[in-house]
């Protein structure tokens, strides 16, 4: 038989298991709520610092790679640039060596027109009856100790023209040399032609202005052979520069169309006198200038005796 009082223990206590598994459950569902807010904190916060390492990180790395990219830029530039001065400097090399080279051509080119040689045997004929005499007469010079001059010079409208001289041997170097610097100072002589063009006409050559050197000849006035009759003396622009001498009173001038310029006190072009480059030369050469001759003075002529 149950009594009444148990009934109501049992019914308490049940209330009681009841209420305390209810306020277990409470509990654990209170914990569980807890735990995940606490999670889900933590989980913002991992994400928050993620986010922020994603969006530092970037910047980090994309300045880096920037900074890394100018720099290659520039290194690129910079090894650009001294291709291009590396370059220039080799096509200035290269142009200053091709100008020396071109000048050095040039220059051998242009001497290569100054030389002298022995007589060809078609020259011989050519100024045989001539400037050379055609007669069985002794004769004091033989071709054999004449040779044949070629050089350039400037004329009087300042081009380059071809000249010829026949003149002794012993003077040909001479001839050479001094005629080559006048070249180099663009020295002007109007023409330079064998006086066989003339017919060894010595006063025609000379009224033409012309430049010459071996003729065989005597002396204007005189039986004594002249020195061009050696190929040892030389008129240079004849006409600016004539003979001028006085006999009995009496001025001659040789060539005739040549008196204006026998007054050496006028100044005019192409005059010879002791300062021009023309006199220096020749005197450097060891030849006298028939300019200081005191009987008469031959201010075309240069000269060097026989055997000096």
């Amino acid at each position: 038989m149950v009594l009444k009082g148990d009934i109501e223990l049992t019914r308490k206590n049940r209330y009681f298991w009841i209420l305390f598994l209810s306020g277990v459950i409470f509990l654990g569902c209170f914990l569980i709520v807890l735990k995940k807010g606490h999670n889900q904190d933590v989980l913002e916060e991992e994400l928050t610092t993620i986010d922020f390492q994603q969006q530092s990180t970037p910047n980090s790395v994309v300045k880096e790679e920037t900074i890394a990219t100018e720099n290659q830029e520039q290194t690129q530039q910079n090894t650009l640039v001294s291709l291009d001065k590396s370059t220039e400097a080799k096509e200035n090399t290269m142009s200053i060596t091709q100008e020396q080279d071109e000048s050095e051509t040039m220059f051998n080119d242009v001497q290569a027109e100054f030389y002298y040689t022995a007589l060809t045997e078609e020259l011989k004929e050519y100024i045989t009856g001539k400037s050379y005499p055609d007669t069985t007469e002794p004769i004091q010079i033989s071709y054999d100790s004449l040779a044949y001059v070629h050089i350039l010079h400037y004329d009087f409208a300042g081009q380059v023209q071809e000249g010829e001289l026949i003149c002794n041997q012993a003077i040909a170097q001479d001839l050479v040399d001094i005629f080559y610097a006048l070249y180099e100072h663009q020295y002007a002589i109007e023409k330079v032609r064998l006086i066989d063009e003339y017919n060894a006409d010595d006063e025609l050559s000379m009224a033409d202005n012309n430049t010459s050197c071996f003729n065989y000849r005597t002396v204007p006035g005189r039986t004594k052979l002249s020195n061009h009759s050696y190929g040892y003396a030389i008129d240079i622009n004849p006409l600016y520069n004539p003979y001028v001498r006085t006999k009995n009173g009496i001025e001659q001038i040789s060539p005739e169309n040549g008196i204006v310029y026998a007054d050496r006190n006028v100044d005019f072009p192409h005059k010879i006198d002791k300062e021009d480059l023309c006199y220096k030369l020749f005197v450097e050469h060891g030849f006298q200038w028939g300019g200081a001759w005191n009987s008469s003075k031959d201010y075309q002529h240069f000269e060097k005796t026989k055997n000096n």
